[in-house]
């Protein structure tokens, strides 16, 4: 046994390790996806039997106009979002610089780290208050009425979502500040010899060191974006009227209050669906130039 070990522990140990990991993936992920699938061609109460209605819930979901306002909503969180990674990149520059305070700097950035969703949704929705809190202490010292962002369907995605970009910013700063601490000081010098100053330094010899960073960036950001759900949970429950509800908060909604987990799993294979396909295009864009240069 010692002797088959030693054979082929440099594809055992690595396989032993992933094993765990890889199970529970396969069970909590891959499985619980294809039931959810499953469970779409069924109308189901989650208590009773079940029963086959085929395309009916995909039918009705498509013909339902609250649908299309949390696929639009979602659309909103995706094109906000993508402000994320470049502002993280930008407060990255900034807080690379060795200058005094610096540190402190960093640690106040990375306060929306440690602080769970929930946290963020309360403070934020303080912060948008027209009576008392913080946006409301600003307009009063212009003489002015605060709006009520949480109350206005027009603008309560916007207000959702740039409390949650607080949050997302901070990770993306986290991720950019240890790539740039990674970069190749040769490369760096090597610019610098050939005159690279300023932005061309940044665009022709950092940023191409930061691709492998950016796409981890990007992923995630996209991710994010498409399963928004609890801070539109915490700060509105998809209000008002409606109108800040996202697919992930839709399908909550529909399977837990109304017992509708058939039509609520149509819900969740159709958003599968939209971040599969985005993601795939995204990958095929990233991996492109790399596949034209081999």
């Amino acid at each position: 046994m010692s002797h088959l070990w030693r054979r082929h522990r440099h594809w055992l140990a690595p396989t032993l390790f992933i094993l765990p990991g890889a199970l529970l993936f396969g069970v909590v992920i891959i499985l619980a996806s294809i039931e959810t699938i499953w469970v779409s061609f069924f109308d189901w109460d989650g208590v009773g039997p079940m029963q086959w209605v085929g395309l009916a819930n995909y039918e009705q979901l498509f013909a339902d106009p609250q649908f299309y306002v949390s696929l639009k909503n979602n659309v909103i969180w995706l094109a906000m979002f993508m402000l994320a990674p470049p502002l993280g990149l930008a407060l990255a520059l900034l807080l690379n610089q060795a200058i005094a305070g610096m540190k402190f700097l960093k640690s106040l950035f990375f306060v929306p780290l440690v602080l769970a969703s929930v946290t963020v949704g309360v403070v934020f929705t303080w912060v948008y208050d027209p009576t008392f809190g913080l946006l409301s202490l600003i307009y009063g010292w212009f003489g002015a009425t605060a709006p009520a962002l949480l109350s206005d369907e027009h603008l309560v995605s916007f207000a959702v979502v740039i409390a949650a970009l607080w949050p997302q910013v901070a990770f993306c700063l986290v991720l950019f500040l240890a790539g740039l601490n990674n970069l190749n000081e040769d490369l760096i010098g090597a610019g610098r010899v050939d005159g690279a100053r300023g932005f061309a330094m940044l665009l022709h010899v950092v940023l191409p060191q930061l691709r492998e960073v950016s796409f981890i960036a990007l992923a995630v950001t996209i991710i994010g974006a498409l399963r928004s759900f609890d801070m539109v949970a915490v700060m509105t429950s998809g209000g008002p009227f409606g109108s800040s509800t996202v697919l992930a908060y839709q399908m909550y909604e529909q399977s837990i209050f109304s017992y509708r987990f058939g039509y609520g799993a149509a819900i969740a294979t159709v958003l599968f669906a939209v971040m599969a396909v985005f993601i795939a295009w995204y990958l095929r864009t990233l991996l492109r130039p790399e596949q034209e240069t081999a």
